[in-house]
């Protein structure tokens, strides 16, 4: 049966980052994996989530990109900054990396990490007690995908890319995730193909289009290219079936 517009569940603004690092023959991407039970389940993904209301609180803690600059750039009219804001948060969170500068020590921070984690320290606040200037300027967007309208669970979702920065440690978080690698591109999706790791539709799509680059500027050059062009929505369809 055919869904009409007031059977189709809203779509969420959400956040993704492929985070890369420098190898020997192509960019390593960092993957996780989520449980089974969750959104994209047992499948492997890019660290991600949905944008907080806390994100749009935080404006006088970025640098590199502004609020008109963001709009202009994600095709909006309001609101983009929260899709960067939510894109840093959310990287933090999973993989501890922190796209930006702090007066804390490594350790402060990790600490800082395990309380968002746990709820028990606030997005606004943690930002303000270690003095965190959020590096917007890091992200570099490239896709923008909306979950089919079939599904029960859906995204409005923008794609970012992002280096990882000297001296920082990925690592996933064992409360959200079961597991992380870094692979490249052209290693995640043979691993699919041999049957070795499960992967999504917007995950391959995005490693396809990423396996090309051989190296990190390129892949940030191009990336730049697309912002300024236009990035395109992909609104796939697809019959019901599970989240």
């Amino acid at each position: 049966m055919t869904r009409t517009a007031t059977d189709i569940a809203p779509d969420r603004p959400s956040s993704t980052v492929v985070l890369a690092r420098e190898a020997e023959t192509a960019p390593e991407l960092f993957l996780v994996r989520r449980p089974a039970k969750a959104a994209f389940g047992a499948a492997y993904v890019f660290p991600g989530g949905v944008v907080d209301a806390t994100d749009a609180e935080v404006g006088n803690r970025c640098v590199g990109v502004d609020a008109t600059t963001a709009n202009e750039r994600l095709g909006l009219e309001d609101a983009g900054l929260d899709y960067y804001v939510a894109a840093v948060r959310e990287l933090f969170e999973e993989t501890g990396v922190l796209l930006g500068s702090f007066n804390g020590s490594g350790d402060e921070i990790a600490r800082c990490r395990q309380r968002l984690n746990a709820m028990s320290l606030g997005w606004p606040r943690f930002l303000d007690e270690q003095d965190v200037t959020l590096k917007l300027d890091a992200l570099h967007y490239f896709s923008h995908w909306i979950t089919p309208n079939a599904r029960r669970k859906r995204f409005t979702t923008r794609f970012f890319v992002a280096e990882l920065p000297p001296g920082q440690v990925a690592e996933h978080d064992p409360g959200e995730l079961t597991d992380s690698r870094w692979i490249t591109a052209e290693g995640a999706l043979a691993a699919a193909s041999a049957g070795d790791i499960e992967l999504r539709l917007p995950t391959v799509k995005t490693l396809e289009s990423l396996a090309p680059h051989r190296s990190i500027a390129d892949m940030i050059d191009w990336a730049r290219e697309r912002e300024q062009r236009g990035v395109e929505t992909i609104h796939p369809v697809m019959p019901p079936g599970p989240d």
